[in-house]
């Protein structure tokens, strides 16, 4: 409650400027609240590597308790919907002693969401290596894990990237369901905006165009680092 009063203190006077004055007055706010989407997209994003490179090295041994369990991991959290996950990490854990602040919540509904989908990419990018790579590593000596660490980890980066940038992208625009559980970002900013000026066609395209210019820079970012791949 307290938010939103300082939201509609600092935006009362500027629901009489102009189009292009307002657009100028309120864009540092949008830009500040537009870090916390930053911040909450890398956060999230670390998370779901990580756990999808787990899952993704589970699965591929196809059968046995582990296997089974990342199989079931991903299906579970592939086919529910990413607010209800959310809903679930904020509501319902408190209920058995997991309580987190809103941003930590979102991570971990974001990152894990992100996993599921992360393993199915890693799992492919693995498998679409050549079996006689890992029959070659083996005849050389190498263990299992030294051969997929040496041999064939490696060449998957070129084939990751470009899913990974997509994946980046689309959790980058999913951070605005934090304003589900009541968290701050950009979206969430926007929205307080137009409840005190009652002005959203600026504030929402001003939104939009900053969405647009973060995931515009992210996906040249991207495509640098594919090129550095393919000449390296």
């Amino acid at each position: 409650m307290e938010n939103e009063q300082s939201w509609e203190m600092v935006t009362l006077d500027s629901s009489r400027l102009g189009t292009i004055e307002f657009v100028v007055d309120i864009l540092p706010r949008l830009i500040g609240a537009a870090s916390v989407t930053v911040k909450l997209t890398f956060a999230a994003m670390l998370l779901g590597v990580l756990i999808g490179a787990v899952a993704a090295l589970m699965r591929i041994r196809r059968s046995g308790f582990w296997a089974t369990l990342a199989g079931a991991y991903v299906v579970v959290f592939r086919g529910t919907p990413l607010v209800v996950q959310m809903l679930i990490v904020y509501f319902a854990l408190p209920q058995v002693g997991l309580r987190y602040d809103k941003f930590t919540s979102a991570v971990i509904a974001l990152g894990v969401n992100a996993g599921a989908y992360i393993a199915e990419i890693i799992r492919a990018a693995i498998e679409s290596i050549d079996r006689g790579q890992m029959e070659a590593a083996r005849s050389l000596g190498m263990s299992h894990g030294m051969a997929m660490r040496r041999v064939i980890i490696p060449q998957t980066y070129r084939r990751l990237l470009p899913p990974l940038g997509n994946e980046f992208i689309a959790m980058l625009k999913d951070t605005s369901l934090i304003a589900l559980i009541g968290g701050e970002e950009l979206t969430r900013a926007g929205q307080h905006i137009i409840s005190a000026t009652f002005r959203p066609w600026p504030v929402y395209l001003t939104v939009a165009a900053i969405y647009l210019a973060m995931t515009a820079a992210f996906t040249v970012l991207v495509r640098y680092w594919e090129r550095r791949l393919q000449n390296g």
